[in-house]
C-alpha cells in the first residue's frame, strides 16, 4: 500500500498577531491574488518535477490566517494539485480560519473551491481570556462561527487553549462543557506554552505575569482526557480528540512521518527523493517568496530522522514502530533511558510499537528529552 502524500500551503498574513504565536506571520496589508496564485502554483510545479507523483491524500491551508486569502488563490492551488498529482479517493482539504472570518458567503465560496474541513481558532469561550490571548473576537462571535462552520463544511473542528494564568479547574470544565455541547467530531486542546521571541515570553521574562503551575496544568489535562472520552472523542494524539474516522488525515501524515510538500513563505516539507529523506523550507519573507527565491533543502541523516520520527510518533496514542534492529539501539545511553522510562511506567513497548502511557503523555516533553536528549 502506497504511503500517503500531503500538501501544506502556508498563508503568512494575519489581521492581528497573537502574543503567544511564534509562526512565520505578518500583518495583513492586502494581497495580490494573481501574484500569490502564480508563486504558490509555481512552487507546487517545482516539487512535482522532483518527486514521484501520486495522488494527494490531503491539502492543508495553514498560517497565518488562510481564510484571509483571496478565494481565487485557494481555487488555483486546489486545481493545480488536482492537475499535477490528482486527489485520491475523498481527499481532506482543510483551511484554518478565525471566528471573525465566519462570513456565510465566504465559507460557501471556500467550500465550492474544494475546502471540506474547517479548523477554527476559537481558543476560549471567556471574553477576558480572549483579551489576554490577544484575540480580536469575543465569545459570542466564536459561538456563531462554530455554527457557521458546521453548516458550511462536511467536517469542522476548533481549538481551545488551557493552562492560562488564573484559569481554575472549574473554569476549564465550563469551557470544555460548552465545547462539547456542539457535538464536535474533532477537537484540539492545546496547553499554553511560552515560546521564545514572542510577546508572551517578553512579558513573563519581565515579571508581568507567570505561567500556570505545572500541577494545575496536569489536572486540566487529565480533566480534558476524561471529559472528551466520555463524549466519544478519543485522544488519538496528545492534543487532538476525535470520533473514529474523524481524525485529521493531514496531521497524521506529520505524526506518522510520511511525506508532505510544503509551499508558501516559511513552509516546511519532508520528502523522500532518490531514497533520501529531505527536509525542505521555503523562504520566510513574503516578498522573497513572491520573487521566486530558492528555499533550503537538507538531507537528513539517521540521527535526525530518529529524533523527528520518535518526537512525532510518540505524540500518537498508537505510538511509533521500534524493532530490535532500529537505529535507536545503536546508542547505549538511549537504551538505558528507554528501559528506565519503561520501568517507571512512562512508556510501554509491545508488538514492535513504542507508546507513551497515560502517565507519559501528561509529561511527554520531559519523556522525549530523557529519551532523546
Amino acid at each position: 500500500m502506497t504511503a500517503p502524500l500531503g500538501l501544506y500551503v502556508h498563508w503568512p498574513f494575519c489581521a492581528r498577531i497573537c502574543p503567544y504565536c511564534d509562526f512565520n506571520v505578518y500583518l495583513n496589508r492586502g494581497a495580490d491574488a494573481d501574484a500569490w496564485s502564480k508563486a504558490l502554483t509555481n512552487d507546487i510545479e517545482r516539487w512535482a518535477d522532483r518527486i514521484e507523483r501520486q495522488p494527494l491524500t490531503s491539502i492543508y491551508f495553514g498560517g497565518g490566517t488562510p481564510a484571509l486569502a483571496p478565494v481565487s488563490v485557494v481555487e488555483d492551488v486546489v486545481e493545480t494539485a488536482q492537475r499535477l498529482f490528482g486527489l485520491g479517493g475523498e481527499p481532506e482539504i482543510t483551511l484554518e480560519a478565525n471566528p471573525n472570518d465566519a462570513d456565510e458567503a465566504r465559507f460557501d465560496a471556500l467550500a465550492k473551491a474544494g475546502v471540506n474541513r474547517l479548523s477554527l481558532g476559537v481558543q476560549s469561550f471567556d471574553d477576558r481570556a480572549l483579551r489576554f490571548l490577544g484575540r480580536d473576537h469575543d465569545a459570542e462571535t466564536a459561538r456563531r462561527a462554530i455554527d457557521a462552520g458546521q453548516a458550511a463544511f462536511s467536517m469542522s473542528t476548533f481549538d481551545l487553549i488551557y493552562g492560562r494564568p488564573e484559569q481554575s479547574l472549574d473554569d476549564w470544565r465550563a469551557e470544555l462543557s460548552e465545547a462539547l455541547s456542539y457535538d464536535p467530531e474533532h477537537l484540539s486542546l492545546y496547553q499554553l506554552t511560552i515560546e521564545p521571541g514572542t510577546a508572551f515570553a517578553s512579558a513573563v521574562n519581565a515579571g508581568r505575569w507567570a505561567p500556570a503551575d505545572d500541577d494545575v496544568q496536569r489536572r486540566q489535562y487529565e480533566l480534558a482526557q476524561d471529559m472528551t472520552a466520555a463524549h466519544g472523542l478519543e485522544a488519538y494524539e496528545i492534543s487532538n480528540h476525535a470520533r473514529p474516522g474523524a481524525e485529521s488525515r493531514h496531521n497524521l501524515i506529520y505524526w506518522r512521518y510520511h511525506d508532505y510538500i510544503g509551499v508558501g513563505p516559511g513552509a516546511h516539507g519532508r520528502l523522500t527523493i532518490d531514497g533520501k529523506r529531505i527536509a525542505t523550507k521555503a523562504p520566510d519573507r513574503p516578498e522573497a517568496y513572491l520573487a521566486g527565491a530558492e528555499g533550503e533543502t537538507e538531507a537528513l541523516d539517521e540521527e535526525a530522522q530518529l529524533i523527528e520520527r520518535l518526537s512525532m510518533g510518540l505524540r500518537l496514542k498508537e505510538g511509533v514502530a521500534l524493532y530490535a534492529d532500529d537505529y535507536f539501539y545503536a546508542n547505549e545511553q538511549r537504551v538505558f533511558s528507554l528501559q528506565r522510562l519503561l520501568d517507571e511506567g512512562f512508556l510501554r513497548h509491545d508488538c514492535g510499537a513504542l507508546r507513551a502511557t497515560t502517565k507519559g503523555r501528561a509529561v511527554l516533553n520531559r519523556v522525549l528529552y530523557e529519551l532523546l536528549g
